[in-house]
């Protein structure tokens, strides 16, 4: 199989919205990777099935499709295989997605040994990881440990060329957890306003600062890092950030 080939089809498909024809190309090469015992080749159709199912709000689908690729992934022959921890990661992402977000930690802690294990300090994927886990944490109020899992986020990224686009993407995230924390019964008794003010405040500049770096391009995927951080400067209250994103990525696509 000439997974490139299908990989950058699919791609095309879905930025085009176009689903429907998107499902059938997978649909195809699933089949096509069954019937030639592509086991490598069948596993990546499904990682990018979840991404599809799930981005496109397809419960059933996306959890049929995170059943088979886990029984792929687990089986002997895929043992230890990077792709493996990818599978985990991608279908402990459905399960945060759709609600089950405990569900999902046990397959980030699966990939987490793998990729600590084999990937480098600056591999991209490690940093994702980091944040993924992070939001199911979120997710299920156990705030330290997501902050702890987006500062490990942040350790990867420091390392990656051009990682402060996501690392803005990690200190909004981090904003959030103090945003939730502050919402608990119990906050004012066991912490500092003043402080607490201090710390959301700090993390919502060092966003800014971030993906303001003059030395980010501008290019695509600033733009699409930039539609996902402009609203939650917006939501707390950094419209002027919010405009300037707003007018990059107009920019950046030709709307200006």
């Amino acid at each position: 199989m000439d997974y490139t080939r299908v990989l950058d089809k699919l791609d095309h498909l879905v930025e085009t919205k176009d689903f429907d024809a998107a499902r059938e190309l997978l649909d195809y090469w699933i089949a096509d990777a069954v019937e030639s015992r592509d086991k490598v080749g069948e596993l990546n159709l499904y990682n990018e099935s979840m991404g599809l199912y799930r981005k496109i709000g397809d419960k059933e689908k996306a959890m049929e499709s995170v059943s088979k690729a886990l029984s792929l992934a687990e089986s002997d022959a895929m043992a230890g295989m990077i792709i493996t921890g990818t599978t985990f990661v991608n279908a402990a992402t459905v399960y945060k997605a759709f609600g089950q977000a405990a569900d999902s930690i046990p397959l980030f802690e699966k990939a987490k040994a793998l990729y600590e294990t084999d990937l480098r300090e600056d591999d991209v994927r490690l940093g994702g990881l980091y944040n993924n886990m992070g939001l199911a944490l979120l997710d299920l109020k156990r705030y330290d440990e997501a902050l702890d899992s987006y500062r490990q986020a942040l350790g990867v990224m420091e390392k990656v060329q051009y990682g402060k686009l996501e690392s803005a993407i990690t200190y909004l995230n981090m904003a959030d957890v103090y945003d939730a924390m502050r919402q608990e019964p119990e906050f004012e008794a066991l912490h500092s306003l003043d402080e607490w003010e201090t710390i959301f405040e700090d993390l919502l500049d060092n966003a800014w600062d971030a993906i303001d770096d003059p030395e980010l391009p501008r290019n695509g995927y600033y733009a699409f890092v930039a539609e996902k951080c402009a609203p939650v400067f917006g939501y707390y209250g950094r419209f002027m950030i919010k405009i300037e994103l707003e007018k990059r990525i107009a920019e950046i696509l030709g709307q200006g």
